[in-house]
C-alpha cells in the first residue's frame, strides 16, 4: 500500500469571511408549497428525506400555497404580526437601554421573530418550554406583561426574579416559560425529563426543547435524544439554526450530517426542517409535532432554517467574523414583512395600517419602558433587597444562612 503522506487536521471554514461577498448558493430552497405534509402517525422512516428539505408555505408573491397552509384564520395571522411587531420593537428599545448604561447585557430576536412567536400559538396552556435566551416571543405571543420583561432586565426592584438571573434569562410558569440557563443545553435534556414525567404520572402537558445551532455540538444534546428516542418522550426538540453561533458559523457544530435534522435520524425520530422566516410555515410545523406528542407518538426534531440579522449579544461584534452585507443576501427574507405581504396580498392589511401598527406598538413599549424604569435600572432607583438573596433556596434556611443574614442586617 502506497504511503498516505502526512495526516492532516481539517476545520470546517464559511463560504466567506468578512470583507468577502456573502454567498448562500448552498442553501437549497425548495419551492413553497412543494414538501407534502405526512400524516401525523406516519412512520418516521418513510420521511427521511424531509430532515433534508425546508418546509415553506408563503412564495415569493405573498401566497399561501401547499398542504401546510391554511391553518391560520385572518385574525390570527394579524395577532401573530403584531406580536413579531412588537417584539421588534421591544428589542429596539432594550438595545438602546444597554447602550446607555441602564442594563448589562441584552440579545435581540431581530430576524428570527417567527420561529417563537409562531410556535408559541401551536401550545396549550400547561405546556412547557424549556428555552435559549433568543425565544422571548414565547413570552409576548402568550401575554406575558413587558413591564415584566423590563424589571428582569434592569434587576430593579420589581424584578420579578429579584435580581439572581442574568438579564433576558426570564422564568414564569405561568406562561409556560421554564428558568433560562447561561449553560448551554442543559435545558435540552431537562425538557425530556419534564415530558417524560408528565407521561409517568399521566398527564397531559407536553414540553418543548429549544437549542441553538451550535450547542447542537454539547453533549446534553446528544443525550436528550437517546432519552426522548427511547421511551418515546412527550417532547418537540426544536434547533433554531440562525447560522451562527457566539462566532463560528454552523459548519463548526454541524459537522458532516448535512443538516441538524438529520441528527434525529439515528434515533429513529421524526425529523422536518422548516422555513423559520416563514410564520405560517413555522405554526404548521410546531402543531404537527405537538400533535404526534399529545397522542403518544414520541418525539419530533424539528430545524429552524433562519438567519441572525443582529449580534450575538450586546457584547459581540459580527463584523470581526462575517460580512456586513450578508443578511441582506440572507434567501428566507425577513419574517415580518414577508407576513406583512402575506396579508396584504389577502386584502386585510395596508402598508398605512402597518405604519399606524408601529406607532401604536412603539408608544405601547415606550409607555412599558417608563413604568419599568419607575423601579430602577441598572445604576438608578430601587434594587432588590439583599434580603432576597435568602428567600426561596431552601425549605428550611440552614443555620449558616440565617447566621449571615443576621450578619448582613437584613
Amino acid at each position: 500500500m502506497p504511503d498516505a503522506g502526512m495526516l492532516r487536521f481539517h476545520v470546517p471554514e464559511p463560504e466567506v469571511r468578512p470583507g468577502g461577498t456573502p454567498d448562500f448558493s448552498n442553501v437549497t430552497i425548495p419551492k413553497a408549497g412543494s414538501v407534502p405534509r405526512p400524516e401525523i402517525d406516519v412512520d418516521p422512516r418513510t420521511i427521511r428525506d424531509m430532515a433534508f428539505s425546508i418546509i415553506r408555505v408563503l412564495n415569493r408573491a405573498g401566497e399561501a400555497v401547499g398542504p401546510w397552509a391554511g391553518l391560520l384564520t385572518d385574525e390570527e395571522l394579524l395577532q401573530g404580526l403584531r406580536h413579531m411587531m412588537t417584539l421588534r420593537t421591544f428589542d429596539a428599545r432594550m438595545q438602546m437601554a444597554q447602550r446607555q448604561g441602564k442594563t448589562s447585557f441584552y440579545m435581540q430576536h431581530l430576524g428570527e421573530e417567527a420561529v417563537s412567536c409562531a410556535f408559541r400559538k401551536a401550545l396549550k396552556p400547561g405546556d412547557m418550554n424549556f428555552p435559549t435566551y433568543r425565544q422571548a416571543g414565547l413570552l409576548i405571543a402568550d401575554g406575558y406583561p413587558m413591564v415584566m420583561m423590563m424589571n428582569q432586565i434592569y434587576s430593579n426592584e420589581a424584578d420579578p426574579l429579584k435580581g439572581r438571573q442574568l438579564p433576558i434569562m426570564y422564568s414564569s410558569k405561568e406562561h409556560g416559560f421554564f428558568s433560562i440557563s447561561g449553560n448551554l443545553a442543559t435545558q435540552y435534556i431537562q425538557a425530556v425529563g419534564w415530558a417524560m414525567a408528565s407521561a409517568i404520572s399521566n398527564d397531559s402537558r407536553i414540553a418543548a426543547a429549544w437549542i441553538g445551532d451550535g450547542s447542537t455540538a454539547e453533549s446534553d444534546f446528544h443525550a436528550a435524544l437517546v432519552f426522548a428516542s427511547t421511551y418515546k418522550a412527550p417532547v418537540v426538540l426544536n434547533v433554531v439554526n440562525n447560522q451562527w453561533a457566539i462566532s463560528t458559523f454552523q459548519g463548526i457544530a454541524r459537522g458532516g450530517s448535512g443538516t441538524f435534522a438529520a441528527r434525529g435520524l439515528g434515533f429513529g425520530i421524526p425529523s422536518l426542517r422548516v422555513d423559520g422566516n416563514d410564520y405560517l410555515a413555522v405554526h404548521a410545523v410546531a402543531k404537527w409535532a405537538i400533535e404526534r406528542a399529545r397522542r403518544n407518538l414520541g418525539p419530533t426534531l424539528v430545524e429552524y432554517v433562519t438567519y441572525r440579522v443582529g449580534a450575538h449579544s450586546s457584547s459581540d461584534d459580527p463584523s470581526a467574523y462575517r460580512p456586513k452585507a450578508e443578511s441582506d443576501a440572507w434567501p428566507l427574507g425577513d419574517p415580518v414583512v414577508r407576513l406583512k405581504n402575506h396579508l396584504i396580498h389577502k386584502g386585510v392589511w395596508s402598508e398605512d395600517r402597518h405604519t399606524q401598527a408601529e406607532a401604536e406598538i412603539l408608544a405601547t413599549v415606550i409607555a412599558a419602558q417608563k413604568e419599568a424604569e419607575s423601579h430602577g435600572t441598572l445604576h438608578a432607583g430601587g434594587k432588590p433587597s439583599t434580603r432576597d438573596m435568602f428567600e426561596g433556596v431552601y425549605a428550611e434556611m440552614p443555620p449558616h444562612l440565617r447566621r449571615q443574614r443576621q450578619q448582613a442586617g437584613v
